[in-house]
């Protein structure tokens, strides 16, 4: 499908799309969509989910680079092309003004002049800005000097990856990305794909890696040379023309394999994030926030789960060893046999023969399909409740230990909060062990600004991984009241913006976590699940995959937040939150960011602005 308006034409491809927004037959008239989420929202058909264009030439050798959805295509075309502030702030409100208006959002005129009154369908939480004076013009001279100068990436310093095995919080095993041009101590302790692939972490036999976006030359790369042409599995969930590009993108590598995970239900996608290492010396599993590609773990905030090294059981040992209290050998051997994959058979095998007894998280994982009766429980949104309900005990002022949910993508909510949000998706974060009290806690829902992106290390090319569409957006305004902005001081990542999604319980005072929750899921249906059927139906339409961490896996009642997570400590016993508590919710001035609209009004910090083709 394509729209047309003021700012162009795109390709409407989404995912988040519930039943009540089906998808036009072939050759009809189409309604606005939503952008394609390019790490979680589903690929519509005919539509291609994928481009291939050539990487930057100051990335050492130009390299082919798949693109997950129009958001990250338009931001990789902003990085080769940028437009220069410079070049039509004249027309900036002008055409931001006739875009919105094209696509319903009716601006005041308070938005371009700053005068009171409404017109039209007045939005708080869109721009309204001042036009610029005339100062503003001599942007190049006033604003600091990019740190990249006109070249997108540069090189890591030479200590930026791990020489020897590193400091790491062996007590949760969490840990954020590196982040290319933070002070070093915010790096201490964190992790480079680089790294966790090196042979200080185990001599690598053969390895699987599950994944949505996939830059396979550049993956390649990241494996030492010493592994590097050592058997690959790569799972997928592209179709037709975005899986031949990426059998082509394989064919220089006869040692990678693809595996192509089912996608039954339309709109679905394989948004799981995975890496799963057999060593000489054992076996590991990483579930990560990141896709395989240079963007995504370079300027970016992401996490990660890295469990122990898992040991071989002895020979002969029973079907049940080598399980943990959580059950998690169990929970992943489900979760692959989801898949029906025959090119996983081996995998299960080789986890069966190993003891995963240390693990001491929850898996939740989202695979496409209809579940009723006890299968409700097994995916998504109900898996969690039901792991809350069982494992987490009640607060005696539980109503007021807020939620925080952080993510990177929004899906349609619906008309109201009672749709989803609030009348499904809330009594899940809300649950808190057998408590009959029906809690109504606040709850802060953590998204970048405009001003947050304008203002990152990528600058406006950040908002690519942040596919919230003009089409949603003016759907669902009452959700916009829940907004946070993105402040990362703790951790140093306040201009790395956020492709981690987390999910946490906190006490009034921001202090102790209930419980916290890491995971490839963003805010939407297609990834949480939705009831269907009067409640008796669970329908889910994407693969996802997260840990959760619960106090009574740790002998513990809470966790404690950790205030100065960097440099890292082996032996702290504080949880560190990867952004800053108390949220800050938006201004009357913010708004969240949207990509497939205009910013041209303000420079980001490479000097551009963001015109949407």
């Amino acid at each position: 499908m394509s729209q047309d308006s003021q700012h162009g034409k795109w390709s409407i491809s989404s995912s988040d799309d519930d039943d009540e927004d089906p998808l036009p037959s072939s050759g009809s008239s189409s309604k606005p969509g939503q952008a394609a989420d390019s790490n979680h929202s589903s690929k519509r058909e005919p539509v291609a989910a994928a481009a291939v264009v050539k990487s930057e030439p100051n990335n050492g050798a130009a390299s082919l680079l798949a693109i997950g959805s129009e958001a990250r295509q338009a931001a990789h075309a902003s990085q080769l092309n940028p437009v220069k502030y410079e070049s039509s702030p004249s027309m900036a409100g002008k055409r931001k003004k006739e875009a919105l208006e094209d696509l319903g959002w009716a601006l005041s005129d308070s938005d371009d002049d700053g005068a009171g009154g409404e017109k039209g369908k007045s939005l708080r939480d869109l721009p309204k800005r001042s036009p610029p004076s005339p100062k503003a013009k001599k942007v190049k001279e006033e604003r600091p000097p990019s740190p990249h100068g006109r070249v997108y990436y540069i090189d890591e310093p030479q200590d930026f990856f791990e020489a020897s095995v590193p400091h790491l919080n062996d007590t949760y095993r969490f840990y954020l990305n590196k982040v290319t041009g933070l002070d070093k101590k915010f790096n201490t302790g964190a992790l480079h794909i680089r790294d966790i692939l090196s042979p200080l972490f185990g001599t690598l036999k053969e390895s699987v890696q599950f994944n949505y976006c996939f830059d396979i030359a550049w993956m390649v790369q990241q494996y030492p040379p010493e592994f590097r042409d050592r058997p690959v599995l790569i799972v997928h969930g592209d179709k037709r023309e975005a899986k031949a590009r990426l059998v082509q993108q394989a064919q220089p590598f006869p040692h990678v394999q693809l595996c192509q995970a089912k996608l039954d239900i339309a709109f679905g996608t394989h948004h799981t994030k995975m890496m799963l290492l057999w060593y000489e010396e054992g076996f590991r599993v990483i579930i990560n926030t990141s896709n395989l590609i240079r963007a995504d773990w370079y300027q970016k905030t992401q996490g990660m789960w890295m469990s122990p090294l898992f040991p071989r059981l002895p020979k002969g040992s029973p079907a049940s060893s080598g399980e943990s209290p959580t059950f998690f050998k169990k929970d992943l051997l489900e979760y692959l046999a989801s898949y029906r994959a025959p090119e996983l058979t081996d995998w299960i095998q080789r986890i069966r023969e190993h003891d995963l007894s240390e693990t001491r998280v929850y898996l939740i994982g989202s695979t496409p399909g209809r579940y009723v009766g006890s299968d409700m429980e097994r995916w998504g949104h109900l898996r969690l409740r039901k792991l809350l309900y069982e494992h987490t005990q009640p607060f005696p002022d539980e109503e007021s230990w807020p939620v925080i949910g952080q993510f990177s993508s929004i899906g349609s909510m619906g008309l109201d909060k009672t749709k989803w949000l609030a009348g499904e998706f809330q009594r899940t974060l809300t649950t808190l062990g057998k408590s009959s009290l029906r809690s109504d806690p606040t709850i802060h829902l953590v998204y970048p600004s405009v001003e947050d992106v304008r203002t990152s290390l990528e600058g406006y090319p950040a908002g690519g991984s942040l596919p919230y569409s003009i089409q949603t957006a003016q759907k669902q305004l009452w959700l916009h009241s829940y907004f946070h902005r993105w402040k990362a001081d703790t951790t140093g990542r306040s201009h790395a913006m956020p492709h981690i999604k987390t999910y946490m319980r906190t006490s009034p005072d921001f202090t102790q976590l209930a419980w916290f929750l890491i995971t490839s899921a963003n805010l939407s249906k297609a990834a949480w699940g939705a009831l269907e059927k009067n409640n008796t139906q669970v329908m889910v339409r994407s693969y996802e995959l997260g840990v959760l961490y619960l106090p009574s896996a740790f002998n513990m009642k809470t966790f404690p937040v950790q205030r100065n997570p960097f440099p890292v400590s082996s032996s702290s016993s504080g949880f560190p939150v990867p952004f800053d508590l108390p949220p800050t919710h938006y201004s009357t001035k913010d708004q969240p960011w949207i990509w497939n609209i205009p910013y041209s009004q303000a420079p980001d910090t490479h000097g551009n602005i963001w015109v949407p083709s």
